[in-house]
């Protein structure tokens, strides 16, 4: 490094800015080529000059996160400053780490970029000056092509260039929202997805809601479905699914008991009329039985010389059966009157078939008992999964579905309950798109993922993560070029965040749009000094909360 020029050999650079609006004085020259990233010098004041300009661009100029170009032929190539160095035995000259994010054609007369594209045809030369990026050239750069969008906010760090996501890219790839709690990340999926619903108000969307808060803010365009009006058929569950309901053993016993449940729920789907026109009924096959029918096999299969086993198991799986039943907490699922064949009537509600102007379900699981929650939310993927599998011969109804709180259904450890819903998702994230899926993931803590899954999604949008695990595991997720905006990510504001990916141009840093009140999930932090100097009407308000809580219904 001794051998690079000073800041004196600077000189030429920080002459008075060229007469072209399209080009302001050098900030420094590129030094070292090498691929992705390269670096260049940068000239102290050069700094000075622009930090004082009206131009909010300009004004961060050669700061980490602010954009720089430089002219190849007649073409500009743009790159993202990552880091920065003070070079102190070189007069003073700050080295930069840079990656290139695209190119764009020169305009002869004024010098100004258009037609910006991702990727770069050729590279400079070392010597080569580097100069700002104004508001006017981020505007080029990030102005939307003629693909459908949806603006979702500011470019970071101007005031008037508009954020774009590309809908059809970003769904088709799938993607994530990541962002510690207290970020903003629930209003930030409800702006998304009311941009994409305004977009299309005939669009299929089914949304799992962990807390119950995103049901307030899709009232006007979406359906709401909780344990009072779900209605979801128990006999729609495949036979892994009944094994996590009714199943309690572990084990050589948990065997045992999955295989006589696996003969006897057989038996009770073949009771069924249309067990009759079904060539090769299975197990999983979605036909519908009665509870009382699978408890009379169990009794009768149980009283049998010859079932090879003690009576144990089939007192076990009949005495889980009845349990179940007889709960009024799940009467949502099994509930005597889900026995008629509902199917066509339940898929054309949750799924929105026809979408009626309301294209999104919202499924409150907030309010269902925590030990069949995650069955419930494996029955809705897999049915999202196999509706798309087995209409491939029909007009393509693309179904899109997210998961709030993924890191719940799709955990790294491969033991333990749920593990129905994690098989299931993973499969979406793997091969959804060739069958028309899409999946959105919105998690706090990415690093709790299964392997891989973060990897599928093609779009990665990043709030701030506070954990330097979760920090580690987007970084290695995300692509090469964009680096130099990962670094930030501990350092963004409350509703910032960074997208990189197939639903954006190049990687962004956005300042989220504000959203309607109205439009807004229940999410809110509570007033902890202002709540604590309200009182008057306790006495009601437990009256009210213990009868629900009695009831198990809100």
């Amino acid at each position: 490094m001794t051998q690079m020029p000073g800041a004196q050999q600077f000189s030429h650079d920080t002459a008075s800015a060229s007469s072209s609006p399209g080009l302001h004085q050098a900030l420094g020259m590129v030094f070292q080529i090498a691929g992705s990233s390269s670096k260049v010098l940068v000239d102290p004041n050069s700094l000075a000059a622009f930090s004082h300009d009206q131009d909010a661009c300009l004004a961060m100029a050669g700061q980490v996160g602010s954009q720089v170009k430089m002219r190849v032929g007649d073409r500009w190539l743009i790159a993202n400053i990552r880091s920065l160095v003070l070079d102190r035995s070189n007069g003073g000259a700050i080295i930069a780490d840079i990656d290139f994010l695209g190119e764009g054609d020169e305009e002869k007369l004024t010098g100004r970029i258009y037609g910006f594209r991702r990727g770069v045809t050729r590279y400079p030369t070392p010597g080569t000056d580097i100069y700002p990026v104004s508001s006017y050239d981020m505007q080029q750069i990030y102005a939307a092509d003629d693909r459908p969008h949806v603006q979702i906010g500011t470019v970071y760090p101007t005031t008037d260039t508009r954020a774009a996501l590309y809908v059809d890219a970003m769904l088709g790839k799938h993607f994530a929202l990541l962002g510690s709690t207290g970020t903003g990340k629930s209003t930030s999926a409800a702006l998304i997805l009311h941009r994409i619903c305004d977009l299309s108000p005939q669009g299929h969307i089914v949304m799992i809601d962990p807390h119950g808060e995103y049901g307030a803010a899709f009232q006007q365009n979406g359906a709401v479905f909780d344990v009072n009006n779900l209605a979801l058929p128990y006999w729609l569950m495949n036979f892994e699914e009944h094994c996590e309901v009714f199943v309690t053993s572990e084990g050589a016993e948990r065997t045992q008991d999955c295989d006589i449940l696996a003969k006897c729920l057989l038996a009770a789907r073949m009771k069924n009329r249309l067990a009759e026109s079904i060539g090769r009924l299975t197990v999983d096959s979605p036909v519908p039985y009665l509870l009382s029918d699978l408890t009379a096999i169990l009794q009768n299969e149980m009283g049998k010389l010859e079932k090879g086993t003690g009576s144990l198991p089939y007192i076990r799986l009949k005495s889980k059966v009845d349990e179940i039943k007889g709960d009024p907490r799940y009467s949502f699922m099994f509930s005597g009157m889900l026995v008629a064949d509902s199917m066509q009537a339940f898929l054309a509600k949750i799924f929105r078939l026809p979408s009626g102007g309301k294209p999104i379900s919202i499924i409150d699981v907030s309010s269902m008992p925590s030990d069949i929650t995650s069955v419930v939310v494996s029955v809705l993927s897999r049915l999202v999964f196999d509706y798309a599998l087995w209409a491939r011969d029909e007009p393509q109804r693309p179904i899109l579905l997210v998961c709030e709180e993924a890191h719940r259904y799709i955990p790294a450890s491969t033991s333990g309950s749920g593990q129905a819903v994690r098989r299931i998702l993973e499969r979406i994230a793997k091969e959804g798109r060739k069958y028309g899926v899409s999946l959105g993931l919105i998690t706090q803590r990415p690093s709790d993922l299964a392997e891989g899954v973060l990897s599928q999604c093609g779009t990665i949008i990043s709030m701030r993560l506070n954990n330097d695990r979760d920090q580690a595991f987007v970084k290695a997720a995300m692509p090469e070029g964009a680096r130099g905006f990962l670094d930030s990510i501990p350092a963004l504001r409350n509703r910032e965040a960074i997208i990189c990916g197939e639903g954006v141009a190049v990687p962004i840093r956005v300042a989220l749009d504000n959203l309607e009140e109205q439009r807004r999930p229940a999410s809110g932090d509570p007033s902890f000094t202002q709540l604590w100097r309200q009182a008057g009407g306790e006495d009601d308000i437990l009256t009210r909360t213990i009868t629900r809580w009695r009831n198990q219904g809100r």
